[in-house]
């Protein structure tokens, strides 16, 4: 019997370690989906780097403080909402 255990974690903790290692490319899109998009430079000049978005423009910080019509609450609340969802699913599976 406790081999079985055993096993359930075991696949059970291999899923959620597959899954997470995909959480920050999924970021990443949903981060640039919330980017507003007028002239296009800033959904270009955005770049995932491991696990770290940069955002390099010069207007990164107004767009994610909300200046822009298209992105009123930014793009870093919105995000952060959707990886809280994320992770909440993953680990609920």
């Amino acid at each position: 019997m406790s081999q079985n255990v055993q096993d359930k974690i075991t696949a059970r903790l291999a899923r959620i370690q597959r899954e997470l290692q995909a959480v920050p490319n999924q970021i990443y899109k949903y981060w640039l989906s919330q980017t507003p998009i007028r002239t296009g430079n800033a959904r270009r000049r955005t770049r995932l780097s491991g696990d770290t978005i940069h955002a390099a423009y010069p207007y990164a910080v107004p767009l994610d403080q909300g200046s822009s019509k298209q992105s009123p609450r930014g793009m870093t609340q919105p995000t952060e909402e959707y990886l809280a969802r994320v992770l909440k699913r993953i680990m609920r599976k």
